[in-house]
This record gives structure tokens, C-alpha cells and sequence, in this order.
């Protein structure tokens, strides 16, 4: 039973005893406590195993240092033969220093080689300096070394040791904990140098100057053959005076590897140092440095706004040679290359123009991609002094679109209008005009992206300007299309003063009159022109046309210089009137309902139906109904026509006929007329 429990003592201690090398120390306090509550004199022999262990472990660590102490010694040796080449490189050094003394005193006295000297000085005060600072690096420099060394070469030789397996363990957290002291001391030594960048920039722009003073002096003596550039070696790279390096071979690769972190630091430092020469460097826009500015900056708007003036005069004159240049007939393209040339100077994009089989033709004319670019030209020239100014992207902006509205709204506005009433521009060419600026209006978005690509500001920014330019072309275009009303009617009225009817005919000649032929003919070969225009343009430029003409004719019947008419003259108005509501019937622009059209005629057609068939009595008895055959008959038009009808000193006169064949007629001639008058007298009354 003794020995059981003996086995079982032995068999704990051994476990406990693994335990504390494996725990952490906060938890070996009761594992030591459960050795002395578990049995008498327990702890004895836990002691006496415990310094057995002690003993095999040292014998384990003085077998590693004797493993080492070889290697140990080799260092010791080599780092006393790299003492005495460092005496011996320091006896060199020191030669050459004097050596270089003689062969400079020709020219000790010289200003150049005071500088020099000054500059040696300087040199000499800097590596003293450094000199102190030497120690601390070396020491930094070589516990740094010694982690790597110990984390690479030693540890795996040994990593199956329970307590080399916990220092590498621990290795990188030491190394985390040296990168932080060292950014933060990194940090604070930025802050300290930020308080005083001005004495550091100072100092450095002085030693700068000096420095170029210094090497321009050498550069004169190298040319005269008395100096040699001396190159010294400091930390694996090479210098010459002018600061130029040439670098080793492997020096730098290794003190990287060495260090690690190395490149996060400079990286860091660089960044950092230039954020703050960023701050230094650009002054606050409510400093300008104690003297008041606002007056210069007023002083450069209205420059600005005079360039803007400038501009706009001299894009007038470029907007009226294009213009003056345009044949205003459709783009042709007879290739791909052409297609892709005109597209890549205007955004026109039209889907069924697409599939078209070369050569084709685009439906504007040659001024409009010309006109785009012309405005693409006028924003950069506008950009080129915006951006002098030294405003945010924001005002820039703002100035751009502005300058570009005016553009729009002002010069080429002013430039289309007088375009329009030139009078050179005819029908064919106010129709390309109307197509050229619904597809610039299509544009003015892609103007949009425009500004916004160049100055990256989006244009749903707070109080960003829009371009409203796009009514510069919806006024044109309005201006255009009434002018095609006001060209349409002046070309219907050349055609009525060719009218020559001969008035006192006997009876009509069974065909329509050739002046009105022709006319017809005209409006046709025009709205054929007008398939292009917008759907509701072409109808009312067609319905504008035919009541134009309806009127015209109707005056020309009630034209007071006109004394008397015949019925045969009257027959052959019909065929005239008939031709026109042929016309009107034949649908020559597309999208009217019904006979809207004909109805452009519908007054002359019933005072010619009323005088053909002579229907007084029905006129006159239904008069005033809704119902009524000649609603469109005014009593008025009627008399004035039949007054010109009753003329007795002519022979041809309808009422001579009635004389002779039945003289009651013409009392009842008479009673119309009478009734007609009282019919105008009440209308008046």
C-alpha cells in the first residue's frame, strides 16, 4: 500500500512539475499549495525532485553555451580585426586629409575656399554631434539584430524546447511594442519640427544656397584642372558633393531586412512631412498674409467678366461664319469613316439612320457639329482663366455654365434671329434651321457632362447653375417656324397678284386658272419639304397656308376696286376654289382628322354654291337656323357680291336675260336685295 502511494507521490510531482513549466507563473501558487495539503513531508520530496530537474537543466544550458562559446569567441576575433582595419582605415583618412591640405594651399585665401572651410566646419559639427547619437543607435541597431538573430539562427536549433517555443511566442509581440514607441516618438518628433518648420525651412533654404555657392566654386575649379570631387563613404553608400549616391551592392537590401519596418516609417515620415509642407505652403483664403484683398479680388471678377465679354465678341463673328458657310442640306456620308468622323465631333445618335445602308444622310446640316464645338472650345478658353483665379472646383464651375448660358442665350441667340430674318434664308433653309436646333437643344445634356467631367463637380450639387441655353433654341426654333408662316403667306400672295381674271366674261373656260395651277404645285413641292419638321409644325404651317389663301381669294371677290362681276366670271372662281379644296382633300401633310383642311374653304364654298345654284329663297329662309345649308354666309358678303352682279350698263350683266325674258324676276331681285340690306341693318343695329 506504501508503495502504491510512493508510485502515485512520484507520478504527481512529475505532472506538477511539467505543469510549472508549461503554465503561466499566475497559476503556479496552487499548484505549489496542493503539494502541501496533500501529504506529510510531501514537499521534501518534491524539493528533492524539483532540484534534480534544476540540475538536468542547467547541465542542458552549459551544453548550449559550450556549443556556442566557439562561435562567440570567433566574433570576439573578428571584431578585433575589424578594429585594427578601422585604425588603419582612420591613419588613411587622416593622410588624406593632410595630403589634401597641401595641395590646397595655393588657394587658401580665396573666398571659395572660405566657404569651403565654413562648410567643413559645419560637416565637422555635424558628425560630432552625430557622434553622440552613435551609442543609442548602435544599441538600437543591435538589439534589433540580435531579435533577428535569435528569432532566425538559434531558436529553431532549440524550438523543441518548451521555453524557446514561448520566446518566439513572444517575439512578435516585443516587436509590435518596439513599432509602437518608435511611431510614437516618430510622431512626436514631427510634431516638435512642425512648431518650428519655419527655422527649419530657414535654415535649410540658407545651407541650400550655400550648397549651390559651394558647387558652383568646385565646378569652376574642376574646369581649371586644381580640383579633384573627393567621394567618401558613410553607411554603404557612396557621395559625392553634390549630394548625388551610388548606392552598394547589397547594403541597403540588408539593413532592410534587418529593420523590417523600415519602409512603413519612411512612407509615414514622408507623408506626413509633406501634408505639413502642404499646410505651410497654402495659406488660408481669409489670410492673404494681414493686408486687406477684397478689392483685388473684386478687381479680377470684373476682369474676369471682361474676358468673358471678349470671348463672347469674338465667338459671335464664329458663329456668323458658320452660318454664312452653310449650304443647310442634310450631312451626307457616304462611308463608315465619315459616319464615325461627324459622330465623334456631335453626339447624334438615331437608331434607324443606323441600319441605313452607306451612303445615307444625317438630318442636320453642316453648322451644327461645327456649333458644338465651337462651344466645347468656348468653355476651355473660359476654363483656361477661371482657373488663374484660384477658386474652389465648386465656383469654377459655377463660372463656366454662367459664362456658357451666356453664350447661348446671348450671342448665338442673337446670332440665330438675325439669321432668320436674312432675306436670303427661304422656306427650304428656315425648315433645316428648325431641325438643326431641335437636335443642338438635344445636346445642351451632353454640354452638361462636359463641364462636369473637367471639373469633376456634379451638377446636382447645391447651388449649382444650369444650363438653361436650351431655350436659346426653343426661341429660335419658334422664331423660325413663324417665319415659315409669314415666307409661306408672302409666297402665296406673289402667286395672287399673277391672278388675271377677266371678269366680265360670258362663261368660264372648263379649266382651273394657271396661276393657280402653279400655286398649288408650289405648296405642294414645299410641304413635301416640310416631312422633316415636327408632326404639329407642318399642320399649322399647312392650315396657316390654305385659310391664307381662302382669305386672299375671298377679298379678291370683295375687293372694292372690282365693280362688276359676271356668272361666268363667278363659274370660273368655282373651278379655281374646287382645285384649292382638291388640295386640301389630297392630305399633303400627314396627320389631319377628317376634312379639318377643306374646311379652310368652307366660306367661299357656300357664297359660290349660293350664287351657282341661285338658292336665295332657302338662304333666306333658313337664316340664322344651325342648321342652315349657307351658315357661313354673311349677309353682308352676299350683298357686296350681288350688288358687283346687278349692274345693268353692262350687256353680259345675268339681269339683262331676266329683262328679256321675264321682268318679275328682276322685282325679286330686287326684294333680295332689299331683304339682304335689312338683314345688314339689323346685324348693325
Amino acid at each position: 500500500m506504501a508503495e502504491n502511494e510512493t508510485l502515485e507521490c512520484i507520478t504527481e510531482h512529475e505532472r506538477i512539475l511539467q505543469e510549472i513549466e508549461s503554465t503561466d507563473t499566475a497559476c503556479v501558487g496552487p499548484t505549489l499549495r496542493s503539494i502541501y495539503d496533500d501529504q506529510p513531508n510531501a514537499h521534501k520530496r518534491f524539493m528533492e525532485k524539483l532540484d534534480a530537474r534544476i540540475r538536468n537543466h542547467d547541465r542542458e544550458i552549459e551544453k548550449m553555451c559550450n556549443f556556442h562559446h566557439q562561435g562567440f569567441v570567433d566574433a570576439i576575433t573578428e571584431l578585433l580585426k575589424v578594429r585594427a582595419d578601422a585604425e588603419k582605415l582612420m591613419g588613411q583618412v587622416t593622410d588624406t586629409n593632410r595630403r589634401l591640405q597641401e595641395a590646397g594651399r595655393e588657394v587658401i585665401h580665396t573666398e571659395e575656399v572660405i566657404r569651403c572651410r565654413i562648410q567643413q566646419r559645419n560637416m565637422a559639427t555635424t558628425v560630432e554631434k552625430l557622434q553622440l547619437c552613435i551609442p543609442e543607435f548602435c544599441l538600437y541597431y543591435a538589439a534589433l539584430k540580435t531579435m533577428e538573430q535569435l528569432e532566425k539562427v538559434y531558436i529553431p536549433r532549440v524550438s523543441q524546447y518548451r521555453f524557446c517555443q514561448i520566446m518566439a511566442e513572444n517575439l512578435p509581440r516585443l516587436r509590435e511594442e518596439i513599432k509602437e514607441i518608435s511611431m510614437s516618438d516618430l510622431k512626436d518628433f514631427l510634431e516638435s519640427i512642425r512648431k518650428h518648420s519655419d527655422k527649419v525651412g530657414e535654415t535649410a533654404m540658407r545651407q541650400a544656397q550655400q550648397h549651390r555657392t559651394f558647387n558652383s566654386a568646385v565646378a569652376k575649379q574642376a574646369s581649371m584642372g586644381h580640383y579633384t570631387k573627393p567621394v567618401y563613404s558613410l553607411n554603404g553608400r557612396t557621395h559625392t558633393p553634390n549630394g548625388q549616391l551610388m548606392d552598394d551592392d547589397t547594403g541597403d537590401e540588408e539593413e532592410a531586412d534587418e529593420e523590417g519596418d523600415r519602409e512603413t516609417f519612411e512612407n509615414y515620415y514622408r507623408k506626413q512631412r509633406k501634408k505639413q509642407a502642404r499646410l505651410v505652403l497654402q495659406p488660408q483664403a481669409n489670410m492673404g498674409y494681414g493686408f486687406p484683398v477684397n478689392r483685388l479680388f473684386d478687381l479680377l471678377f470684373e476682369v474676369r467678366d471682361q474676358y468673358n465679354e471678349t470671348l463672347l465678341k469674338k465667338w459671335a463673328l464664329v458663329f456668323r461664319e458658320i452660318f454664312e458657310l452653310d449650304n443647310y442640306s442634310p450631312i451626307p456620308v457616304d462611308t463608315e469613316e465619315e459616319y464615325k468622323l461627324v459622330v465623334s465631333r456631335f453626339p447624334f445618335h438615331d437608331a434607324e439612320i443606323e441600319k441605313q445602308d452607306f451612303p445615307k444622310k444625317l438630318p442636320m446640316s453642316q453648322s451644327v457639329p461645327q456649333i458644338y464645338t465651337q462651344v466645347k472650345e468656348f468653355i476651355y478658353a473660359s476654363l483656361k482663366f477661371s482657373e488663374s483665379l484660384h477658386r474652389s472646383s465648386t465656383e469654377i464651375d459655377d463660372m463656366l455654365r454662367k459664362s456658357t448660358n451666356l453664350l447661348l442665350t446671348r450671342t448665338l441667340s442673337s446670332c440665330l434671329q438675325n439669321l432668320i430674318k436674312k432675306p436670303h434664308i427661304g422656306l427650304t433653309e428656315l425648315v433645316q434651321i428648325i431641325i438643326n436646333t431641335t437636335h443642338l437643344e438635344q445636346a445642351c445634356r451632353y454640354l452638361e457632362e462636359f463641364i462636369t467631367n473637367i471639373t469633376n463637380v456634379s451638377p446636382e450639387t447645391v447651388h449649382t447653375t444650369r444650363l438653361y441655353g436650351l431655350s436659346t433654341f426653343k426661341d429660335a426654333r419658334h422664331a423660325a417656324e413663324g417665319e415659315i408662316y409669314t415666307k409661306l403667306n408672302q409666297k402665296i400672295d406673289e402667286f395672287i397678284q399673277l391672278a388675271d381674271y377677266e371678269w366680265g366674261m360670258a362663261e368660264s373656260d372648263g379649266r382651273a386658272s394657271g396661276y393657280l395651277m402653279d400655286l398649288i404645285n408650289f405648296l405642294r413641292s414645299t410641304f413635301q419639304v416640310f416631312t422633316h419638321l415636327p408632326g404639329k409644325v407642318a399642320q399649322t404651317a399647312c392650315m396657316s397656308a390654305c385659310k391664307h389663301l381662302s382669305t386672299s381669294l375671298m377679298q379678291m371677290l370683295l375687293d372694292t376696286e372690282l365693280k362688276q362681276i359676271s356668272m361666268g366670271a363667278i363659274q370660273q372662281f368655282n373651278l379655281d376654289v374646287i382645285q384649292c379644296e382638291l388640295f386640301a382633300s389630297s392630305e399633303p401633310v400627314p396627320g389631319f382628322q377628317g376634312d379639318t383642311l377643306q374646311l379652310a374653304f368652307i366660306d367661299l364654298r357656300q357664297l359660290l354654291d349660293l350664287f351657282m345654284v341661285w338658292d336665295w329663297s332657302t338662304y333666306l329662309a333658313d337664316y340664322g337656323q344651325p342648321t342652315s345649308k349657307y351658315l357661313r354666309v354673311n349677309p353682308a358678303t352676299a350683298l357686296a357680291l350681288l350688288e358687283k352682279m346687278k349692274d345693268t350698263s353692262k350687256k353680259n350683266n345675268i339681269f339683262s336675260q331676266f329683262r328679256k325674258n321675264d321682268r318679275d324676276k328682276q322685282k325679286l331681285i330686287e326684294t333680295v336685295v332689299k331683304q339682304l340690306r335689312s338683314l345688314v341693318n339689323g346685324m348693325s343695329s
